[in-house]
C-alpha cells in the first residue's frame, strides 16, 4: 500500500517582504544609534580626560614655579681684594698687615637671610695665622649684597719668624697661598617662617704675588659655600 506524500507549500506575500525589510531597518537604526552613543561617550570621556590633564599640568607647573622661587639658595661669596704689603718690605712680621674685601650675595628672590656673628679665619698652608669676628648679627634682604672688609694687624696676626720665612719661601716660588674661611650660622626667612640654623662656611682659596697683592686671576673669584 503506497504511503501518501504530504507536500507543504509556503506562500509569501508582499507584506512578508515588507516586514522583513522593516525589521532589518529597525536593527540598522538601533545599531547606528548605539554607534553614535558610543562615539559621543568616547568624545566626552576624551574631553574630560583632556581637561583633567590640563588642570593637572597647570597645577604642577605652578607648584614647580613656586618651589623654585621659595627654595632657599645658599649665599654666594666672592673675594675682591686681599693684600699683605709687608711681603715687599724688609721689616718682616713686625709690620705685617692684611687687608681684605669679600662680598656676600643673597641670590634669593623672596627669601631673606639672618646671619649670626660672622667670623673670619685666615690660613697659610693649613696653619691658622689670624682669627677674628667681623660682623655682628644682621639680616640680609633678598637680592642684596653685603660687603665684608677689614684689616688684620698687630696681635690679631699670629705670624712668627718661622711663619714669615715660609711666606718668603713661597714668595720666591711666585705665589703665597692663603685661605679665608668666613663662618656664621644662618637662617632663611620666608614670609613669617624661619628655617632652622645652618652652620655655614665660605672658603676662599687665593694666591698673593711677590708684590703682596691678590693675583689678577683671583680677583672676583667665587668662594665655595658649604653647610656643616
Amino acid at each position: 500500500m503506497a504511503t501518501p506524500h504530504h507536500q507543504i507549500h509556503i506562500q509569501t506575500t508582499p507584506n512578508d517582504h515588507l516586514n522583513r525589510g522593516s525589521l532589518t531597518d529597525r536593527r540598522d537604526t538601533k545599531y547606528n544609534a548605539h554607534q553614535v552613543q558610543e562615539s559621543l561617550t568616547t568624545r566626552v570621556t576624551k574631553l574630560i580626560c583632556a581637561v583633567f590633564l590640563s588642570i593637572l599640568f597647570t597645577v604642577g607647573l605652578v607648584t614647580f614655579v613656586l618651589w623654585l622661587s621659595l627654595r632657599p639658595h645658599r649665599p654666594r661669596f666672592h673675594i675682591h681684594e686681599f693684600s699683605i704689603p709687608s711681603l715687599a718690605e724688609p721689616n718682616g712680621p713686625s709690620t705685617a698687615r692684611v687687608t681684605f674685601n669679600v662680598t656676600a650675595r643673597n641670590p634669593n628672590l623672596e627669601i631673606g637671610i639672618y646671619y649670626d656673628t660672622v667670623n673670619l679665619t685666615l690660613y697659610h698652608q693649613d696653619q691658622v695665622i689670624a682669627t677674628t669676628p667681623l660682623l655682628f648679627p644682621f639680616y640680609q634682604s633678598p637680592k642684596n649684597t653685603a660687603i665684608i672688609y677689614g684689616t688684620l694687624s698687630g696681635p690679631t696676626l699670629k705670624i712668627d719668624n718661622a711663619g714669615w720665612m715660609r711666606f718668603l719661601a713661597a714668595q720666591k716660588r711666585g705665589v703665597v697661598p692663603f685661605r679665608l674661611d668666613v663662618a656664621s650660622s644662618i637662617r632663611f626667612k620666608v614670609s613669617t617662617w624661619d628655617s632652622r640654623r645652618h652652620k655655614m662656611h665660605a672658603n676662599c682659596e687665593i694666591g698673593v704675588g711677590s708684590n703682596g697683592l691678590l693675583l689678577a686671576g683671583d680677583v672676583g673669584k667665587k668662594c665655595p659655600v658649604y653647610f656643616s
